[in-house]
């Protein structure tokens, strides 16, 4: 198996107007783009990461882009903009109102060798990183929702819950000499010894940066006058949000949300690790489960391996809740057509996790949130 990161390039086809574009992970997943233009590529490339090679074999999953996807009988929709099927196939609707884009994936081939047919136009290709685990998970290989990285010869594994503090790890040890291997899919192999990673932006949110203020200058200045923006703003919502009652309150208690989701802003892991390997692999030697707890002290206590794996199941399986949602729908409209590998997916992750965690050292990292992310770094490092 090559360890290279995702990759694409283009290759000569026949039948085509443009070059097809390929993506390879790690040797795991083959991806391909059929009569895709430079729009269709940058919005794959967007979601996969940097092109860098191209395919020796045929791919796993190929996209196919079209002006307008025919369709062979009337759309009977399912909820409002959101899916339709025809006499034999379903279809992902993106947009609004009726200026949507149509995307045909047949669910019950996803995890073997499938093709997506997809109207240009679309900002992304809807579930297309679930549709590369399962094809990966189909191979033996288990996508685990986790951070890598390496650090004094040692390959560390961090998972948990979403927002749990995975990438808070990651950025406590980008100073110090870890090597970055991912932070958002990792890929354990079948011989539990190896995983790799996916070069993909790492989000700073603005309590990350006051807490690791030697980061604020990678930061455009159009980027850092928005934060401090969003900042003077909040201040004064947060007062007013505090008062007792009224109107103004409540409609300041409703703002609050939407101006702290946008205190983020996405940097690609290049400018945060000093050491970017060109192989974003590594072996498993370390698992952390981290997560927050109320109490202000960071712990860090030895935890049986079987424990995370049991938890992680579900971790998982919450992961895979929007796609899930699409394949019930699938089901609705062809009730005879089910996914055989989506219908056993709990177990085979189960039984995935519990092998390719055994034996590992392993410790759970209870924090605060928020915290000081260098004393996160204090405290793991010690048993790594």
């Amino acid at each position: 198996m090559t360890t290279t990161a995702f990759t694409s390039a283009p290759r000569a086809a026949e039948n085509h107007n443009q070059l097809p574009v390929d993506f390879d992970l790690h040797g795991i997943v083959g991806i391909r783009l059929l009569n895709a233009d430079a729009k269709d590529a940058a919005a794959v490339n967007r979601q996969l990461g940097p092109i860098r090679g191209q395919l020796d074999r045929d791919p796993d999953i190929t996209i196919r882009f079209v002006d307008i996807l025919p369709t062979t009988s009337r759309l009977r929709y399912l909820g409002v903009n959101e899916a339709a099927f025809t006499d034999d196939a379903f279809l992902i609707l993106k947009g609004k109102h009726k200026a949507y884009v149509k995307v045909q994936i047949p669910f019950d081939q996803v995890g073997g060798a499938c093709e997506i047919l997809c109207e240009r136009g679309a900002p992304a290709v809807p579930l297309l990183i679930p549709i590369i685990n399962l094809t990966a998970l189909a191979k033996g290989i288990l996508p685990l929702h986790a951070a890598a990285f390496r650090y004094n010869e040692t390959g560390v594994l961090v998972t948990g819950w979403s927002k749990g503090g995975k990438t808070e790890t990651l950025l406590a040890f980008a100073s110090h000499g870890a090597q970055y291997v991912g932070d958002e899919w990792i890929y354990i192999t079948p011989d539990c010894k190896r995983m790799h990673g996916i070069p993909e932006p790492v989000r700073l949110w603005d309590w990350h940066l006051k807490s690791l203020p030697e980061y604020w200058p990678q930061l455009s200045t159009s980027e850092r006058t928005r934060l401090r923006t969003l900042r003077l703003m909040l201040s004064g919502v947060d007062k007013m949000a505090n008062a007792k009652s009224g109107a103004p309150a409540r409609f300041m208690q409703r703002v609050q949300p939407l101006l702290k989701s946008q205190q983020h802003v996405n940097l690609p892991p290049q400018t945060l690790f000093d050491q970017m390997p060109e192989q974003l692999s590594c072996t498993l030697d370390k698992v952390l489960f981290v997560a927050s707890h109320e109490v202000p002290d960071i712990t860090v206590q030895p935890v049986d391996p079987q424990v995370i794996a049991q938890r992680m199941v579900f971790s998982l399986e919450e992961e895979r809740m929007d796609f899930l949602s699409y394949y019930h729908k699938f089901r609705f409209a062809f009730p005879d057509r089910p996914n055989r590998l989506l219908e056993q997916t709990e177990n085979i992750q189960r039984t995935l996790l519990s092998r390719m965690l055994a034996d590992k050292e392993a410790y759970e990292v209870y924090h605060p949130y928020p915290f000081e992310i260098p004393a996160l770094y204090d405290a793991v490092s010690a048993v790594i």
